[in-house]
């Protein structure tokens, strides 16, 4: 039997009494590592950019900088390691089925994900220790592959997600067995991944941004600002402005690919009952008995932004049996966690910007780097909500209307045990790695660090310390 999304035979549920809390462990993994994938993202590209500036201007501030954001690097790449391996023995252990079915399906992106990553640790290496032993456009160089590795490890792993969310590229027969496999229809082939995956990067980019950003915000509001905390915090600050506008964009394109593919998971996010021609989006309220409570409707909006037509008919949740839909508050919770904070991020990036091309400088006022401050702690809040969006949103099913999740989860029964103990070891690590980042903020500069001017000119100009006015 070819594959079809409505006609693919479903795999039969594995008795098991713990499928809450495999599903509370996977994501207690991904809510650790996925910032870390953020920053493997972005944070390569940051450090190269600004030793970029380095060779061309000459100034060793920038040089300084590359130096001490390696460190950062260096230490957030290797706690990506404990809980990317994490991860990989996850996959396996709890959820045998799915890998065990599907393996032949996303074996191949899995493959090239752990090639790039021994290239970025080989090439991790060789930064690290060349600083002052290769030239200095040989290790500028060495800090390209360590970008493209990043970029095609997590490129790899959002098309395995992407073909989770919209399956092809395989045949189940009648025994339910996978066969006819062309991994790459399956991984790159189809159209749910492209968005996730610019999505991805985009927010990846203003995860990393304005957490970075946010540390020199605390800085200044602590009355640490010269010249070399300004360009730290424009550096990354940019990236992040850049990125917030544009996931708005994405962010549209997302949702109507959403309400195409799965429309059960956009009835969710919208809390929509019933399907419904020109149906209203509903800000805020709680969905209860097929309906939105304590909302505020805005009449055919949901209809508009979903297909861009003003009566065009959305599907509800009815459409399915109530087995088959997902937890909709918390998918409706989240999702609109993650718009209202990326649109304040973006608000921010706007008033970034607006201040740069009116008065050639950063924000001055108290006020923005305070916004600052909070906005890498939220940015990583809209991160998770927009995953928690997409992963719930797809529940019941582990592979989108072909296998379900409670199909696909290990039979064992030592799964409470060790959730307490990867709890436990994921409390250490962060411990461990705040302590460490800590500790690399506190070096001193180097002997050859940057010259710190001590006053402003009279007109106001960016040239030194200032403190922070209200």
């Amino acid at each position: 039997m070819t594959f079809s999304l409505a006609t693919s035979p479903p795999l039969p549920p594995v008795m098991q009494a713990y499928l809450l809390q495999a599903r509370q462990m996977q994501a207690m993994s991904f809510m650790v590592h996925i910032p870390l994938v953020c920053f493997g993202i972005a944070f390569p590209a940051l450090v190269a950019f600004v030793e970029w500036r380095y060779l061309r201007t000459g100034d060793v501030l920038y040089r300084t900088l590359a130096r001490r954001w390696t460190r950062v690097m260096v230490t957030l790449f290797a706690a990506g390691v404990v809980t990317g391996t994490v991860l990989s023995f996850e996959m396996g252990l709890l959820w045998p089925a799915f890998t065990g079915t599907f393996g032949s399906v996303f074996g191949l992106g899995f493959a090239i994900e752990g090639f790039s990553f021994f290239l970025e640790a080989i090439f991790l290496g060789i930064y690290v220790y060349g600083w002052d032993r290769l030239s200095p456009r040989v290790h500028f160089l060495c800090a390209l592959p360590i970008v493209v590795a990043g970029i095609i490890g997590s490129f790899m792993v959002m098309s395995i997600n992407g073909w989770m969310n919209h399956p092809q590229g395989f045949t189940v027969d009648a025994q339910g067995h996978v066969t006819d496999v062309r991994p790459l229809l399956a991984l790159y082939g189809n159209t749910y991944f492209w968005h996730e995956l610019v999505h991805m990067y985009l927010a990846g980019n203003m995860v990393t941004g304005f957490l970075v950003a946010g540390a020199y915000a605390v800085g200044r509001l602590r009355g640490r600002w010269g010249r070399y905390e300004r360009t730290a915090l424009t550096v990354p600050l940019s990236a992040a402005a850049l990125a917030a506008p544009m996931q708005v964009v994405v962010g549209d394109w997302a949702a109507r690919q959403v309400a195409t593919q799965q429309p059960v998971k956009l009835a969710a996010i919208e809390g929509l009952g019933q399907s419904t021609n020109g149906a209203s989006e509903h800000l805020l309220g709680y969905y209860t008995d097929g309906h939105v409570e304590y909302g505020i409707a805005i009449p055919h909006l949901l209809s508009l932004l979903a297909f861009h037509s003003w009566n065009a008919t959305v599907q509800g949740l009815d459409i399915v049996p109530a087995a088959d839909q997902p937890p909709v508050n918390l998918v409706r919770f989240s999702f609109q966690i993650m718009v209202g904070v990326g649109t304040l991020l973006a608000l921010l990036a706007v008033v970034y910007f607006l201040t740069l091309w009116r008065h050639r400088r950063l924000p001055l006022t108290r006020w923005f780097y305070r916004a600052l401050a909070v906005a890498g702690p939220l940015s990583y809040l809209a991160l998770i909500g927009g995953w928690v969006t997409t992963e719930v949103g797809r529940q019941p099913w582990v592979v989108y209307m072909v296998m379900r999740t409670d199909a696909a989860v290990t039979g064992a029964g030592s799964i409470p045990i060790g959730y307490g103990l990867l709890a436990a070891a994921y409390a250490v690590l962060i411990v461990s790695t705040l302590w460490a980042l800590h500790r690399l903020a506190k070096i001193p500069m180097p002997a050859d660090g940057p010259p710190r001017p001590t006053v402003y000119p009279v007109d106001g100009g960016e040239q030194g310390p200032l403190p922070v006015t209200s």
